[in-house]
């Protein structure tokens, strides 16, 4: 007589195994930073650019976080907001033409070689998230602005010595346009004020 028991029961088990989960892919979103978003952009970018801050002349990011949330109140700047499950992992802020009076940009160099930028003033990644696609998608999300204005070139400014940053713009196809750097000379210092003076013996009045 066949056993069909064990049969049923081996089925009974197949049925019942539990296929593995597939994993996750973190999905990576942009949109337009809210007034919500300003304390903790600002974090970031505190965090993102903290150690390039500590090696460089010139910051990387805006010097007060007061100059951050003027530059939110500005007509025709872009502030975009890049996360994974609602956390910032990016950010990048550009502009179409120059705003206001104090800008390390001369247009008419531009204007010479006909070209047409958009000025990207900051792109910054997580530093947890190097690596992984984000600074490219970043980038690209840059590109298609720039396309559907008509605009020519991505312009932005790197620190010389921030050899990472100037590795993953070059890998990209950013040329340097004009030497900006900053020099210093070492001058052989003087104390401000005259070194302690021994002073000659009072005079003996007797001698007088």
């Amino acid at each position: 007589m066949r056993d069909e028991s064990n049969e049923l029961s081996s089925v009974d088990e197949s049925a019942t195994l539990v296929r593995p989960r597939r994993r996750r892919v973190p999905t990576l979103h942009v949109r337009r930073m809210h007034r919500r978003d300003l304390n903790r952009v600002w974090e970031f970018l505190k965090l993102s650019f903290r150690d390039v801050n500590r090696a460089t002349v010139e910051y990387q990011r805006p010097r007060t976080k007061q100059r951050f949330l003027e530059t939110y109140e500005e007509e025709g700047v872009e502030q975009l907001v890049f996360t994974i499950d609602r956390k910032i992992v990016a950010y990048a802020e550009c502009t179409y033409e120059i705003i206001g009076k104090d800008t390390w940009v001369n247009p008419a160099y531009f204007e010479r070689r006909d070209m047409r930028p958009l000025y990207v003033e900051e792109l910054a990644v997580h530093p947890e998230w190097g690596g992984r696609g984000v600074g490219s998608f970043v980038l690209e999300q840059l590109q298609h602005l720039a396309r559907v204005r008509g605009l020519t070139h991505l312009v932005l400014e790197v620190a010389e010595n921030n050899e990472h940053a100037l590795f993953w713009y070059r890998k990209r196809g950013f040329r340097k346009l004009d030497a900006a750097i900053f020099l210093a000379q070492a001058v052989t210092t003087e104390p401000e004020l005259l070194p302690p003076r021994e002073l000659a013996d009072a005079p003996d009045p007797s001698e007088e």
